[in-house]
């Protein structure tokens, strides 16, 4: 049996116009449109709750896809995606057809319904899929679609790389909803902060493609290149990565959205994963969990530790306790330190760094007073760092772990991300890959040259405490000092800032 998505806003209008409620669910078998036509066949592939669902279905015998805006607002929003549409169509942008446009037959949702193209994929997918070269290909077609898009004095306002689908050799723009035309002033400036937020897309790793990404984007547009705008586009991407991390992790996964529940009472806060199921969780229940002495995984003055079956999945429960009334007094006006994994698992995540999944944020709170705070995560059966290299393993698998752990920090560095805590116990190996896990302690330095110095010192404490782990084990400090000198390389990045030699490892 289907679970109806939230509706309430649409339910509730139809409720005071006397019409029977329209529920969107998963699956629809048919949906009638105000010109007497019918959608079939419906399966839900995005939703925004009461605002947009997006269906892949039939209409007089093709293949569709199906927008419907309800709520607030809902003809506005509809409109602007239908502009956005023709502009690219008058444009010559490759874009799928509009096939219909208006309501359902009881006007309770604004309806946009366009071609399905078949073996497509979006460039969220590709990517993923794509090996270095394919990826660098791709960022190119990608380059010449937004240059088409600049050339024709429009933007893409919600640009990710979803919102491209690939098909074989042709590359459409979806979401007219995000196109704008360029304003008469300052479009300099506008383009290249949007050739920048589609660089921010890509993997940290790739960022030395910049230079060449950029020539490329001169060459489509008959512009002049210059090494000032270059680095202004290399700073730019910067910032936006950056911004959007903290957009994400510090502020919507902390309110209702897509991903995250979020229930605020006068005595506690609740967020949690759309996909994990807390509606029969108590604090007194998560209590009587860090209690059993066989769950049980660290039990210290400031926080307790413990593994647990909830909702048939296995989870690791933190609760942060508070020592004394003092304590309780400092921690009150505070980000709780459970929200800070919260948000920083969150921010590990959307910046493709691997950690375990996080389920859901439980604050005691009286009014704006934090108590006591709970994190749950997924748990992950796997060694740390220490088990891994000393149990018995081929020579080359723990070379791979080694670079790995040294891609990992690279990573963390060009995002300028310092973790706090490298105790190998904190780094858990699945699959040969590192998985980052105690994130309380970890923090996203902005850049700037006070904060650049700050961050150094901070990464540089970072992995003498890594290499401290091995400290009298001679072949893995071996293999870690190679591999970081290798990864570090690849981007200058010791030759610039001196960070290995700072460390002691170069």
């Amino acid at each position: 049996m289907q679970k109806p998505f939230e509706t309430s806003v649409l339910n509730q209008q139809n409720a005071a116009s006397g019409k029977p409620p329209t529920v969107f669910t998963a699956a629809v078998d048919v949906l009638l449109l105000n010109d007497e036509s019918a959608l079939t066949d419906l399966r839900l592939v995005r939703q925004v709750p009461d605002k947009r669902y997006v269906y892949r279905g039939h209409w007089q015998g093709q293949q569709v896809y199906a927008k419907f805006f309800i709520g607030k607002n809902n003809a506005y929003y509809a409109s602007r995606d239908l502009t956005g549409v023709q502009h690219l169509m008058q444009a010559g942008i490759t874009t799928p057809p509009l096939l219909f446009q208006g309501q359902t037959q009881d006007k309770q949702a604004e309806v946009l319904v366009f071609v399905a193209i078949e073996h497509a994929k979006n460039a969220e997918e590709v990517w993923r899929g794509s090996n270095v070269k394919q990826r660098f290909e791709l960022a190119q077609r990608l380059v010449r679609t937004l240059a088409q898009h600049h050339q024709a004095g429009l933007i893409q306002t919600d640009l990710y790389f979803k919102n491209f689908l690939i098909q074989e050799e042709n590359v459409y723009t979806l979401d007219g909803d995000g196109i704008r035309r360029l304003s008469r002033v300052f479009q300099k400036r506008q383009t290249l902060r949007n050739l920048a937020t589609l660089f921010s897309k890509m993997d940290v790793l790739n960022d030395g493609w910049i230079p060449v990404l950029y020539q490329h984007y001169c060459q489509q547009l008959n512009a002049v290149y210059t090494i000032a705008d270059e680095a202004a586009v290399q700073t730019q991407t910067r910032k936006i990565r950056s911004r959007m991390a903290g957009a994400y992790a510090d502020k919507k996964v902390f309110r209702s959205c897509t991903d995250v529940r979020v229930s605020k009472l006068f005595d506690s806060f609740l967020a949690v994963s759309r996909d994990f199921d807390m509606s029969s969780v108590t604090p007194q229940l998560l209590d009587s969990a860090l209690v059993d002495k066989k769950a049980n995984l660290k039990n210290g003055n400031t926080c307790t530790i413990a593994k647990a079956l909830i909702a048939d999945r296995q989870v690791v429960i933190k609760r942060y306790n508070i020592k004394n009334a003092w304590h309780g007094l400092n921690r009150a006006f505070r980000v709780s330190r459970a929200a800070l994994s919260w948000a920083n698992a969150h921010r590990l995540m959307i910046s493709d760094i691997a950690t375990p999944k996080p389920l859901a944020l439980l604050e005691e709170r009286f009014g704006c007073l934090r108590r006591r705070a709970y994190f749950l995560s997924e748990y992950i059966e796997a060694p740390d760092a220490i088990q891994f290299f000393s149990q018995p393993a081929p020579p080359e698998d723990k070379e791979k772990v080694a670079c790995n752990i040294a891609t990992l920090f690279h990573r963390l560095y060009l995002f300028g991300y310092s973790h706090g805590d490298f105790k190998a116990t904190n780094i858990k190996i699945v699959n040969l890959a590192p998985v980052l896990i105690d994130l309380d302690g970890m923090q996203a330095h902005r850049h700037g040259c006070y904060s650049d110095w700050w961050f150094q010192r901070k990464h540089i404490k970072d992995l003498k405490r890594l290499m401290k782990n091995w400290e009298h084990d001679v072949e893995i400090t071996r293999l870690l000092k190679q591999a970081l000198r290798s990864e570090y390389a690849s981007q200058d990045i010791n030759k610039a800032d001196n960070i290995l030699i700072r460390a002691g490892i170069a």
